[in-house]
């Protein structure tokens, strides 16, 4: 047995990725037996594994957001502020 805590960051990549599946197939068919809804959900599966892509950012990726973010939200000329 292993305890997982619930709030385990992996789990959340899960979670999320049955909720691409509830959004894309689930939501948006219907399936008249539920032989219909498990060859769809395998089909699913099947296109999301050959074309994969990470729900995650690189650390560059992050700092560069970041970076561009604080650029946006700064004040465009501190030099020529009047002290007070």
């Amino acid at each position: 047995m292993h305890f997982t805590p619930t709030g385990f960051s992996w789990i959340n990549q899960v979670e999320r990725r049955f909720g691409v599946l509830t959004d894309k197939l689930i939501r948006r068919r219907v399936h008249t037996s539920v032989e219909a809804l498990e060859d769809d959900t395998r089909a699913r599966i099947e296109t999301w594994n050959d074309n994969s892509r990470s729900f995650t950012k690189t650390a560059d990726e992050i700092l560069k957001s970041l970076t561009d973010y604080l650029t946006k939200i700064a004040p465009a000329d501190t030099d020529n502020q009047q002290e007070t």
